[in-house]
């Protein structure tokens, strides 16, 4: 399962992502927000955080404007490495090297098109095992 949440800036570009991963078979578990109502990114980002950090989601995608301050949030999720990506080759290197658990999107700073491609990619990319990349998670885990 997959957590999923956003404020308001990424409310439309969130219910696009939920419906193509749910034509995929990839269910979600939405953390909110609901509306368009104007609401605060750190409330949505830190509980699809929590969430892939306890176990309860395999891994999450957070979205807001621009990205920056719902990746900030869930990184303060201790075991939490979520990555803001633009294109499909930082959601791949991120999956390869980094073994990113969460994915964000800033939804004003990439298309639908785009930000589907992304989402593809992330969940399509598997983490390298290289020892080099390994070593480097354990020293960010420290």
């Amino acid at each position: 399962m997959i957590a999923i949440g956003s404020d308001h800036g990424g409310f439309e570009l969130k219910t696009k992502v939920i419906a193509h991963l749910k034509e995929k078979g990839i269910e979600c578990k939405d953390f909110g927000t609901y509306s368009l109502d104007s609401c605060d990114y750190p409330d949505f980002g830190r509980a699809a955080a929590e969430a892939v950090a306890s176990g309860e989601c395999e891994k999450g995608i957070v979205i807001c404007t621009t990205g920056i301050g719902i990746s900030i949030t869930a990184n303060k999720v201790r075991g939490i490495r979520c990555a803001l990506c633009h294109n499909t080759t930082t959601a791949r290197l991120t999956r390869e090297h980094n073994d990113a658990n969460m994915l964000a999107i800033g939804a004003s700073m990439v298309g639908e098109i785009v930000a589907l491609d992304i989402v593809d990619t992330f969940f399509a990319t598997e983490f390298s095992h290289g020892e080099r990349h390994q070593r480097r998670i354990d020293k960010i885990e420290g």
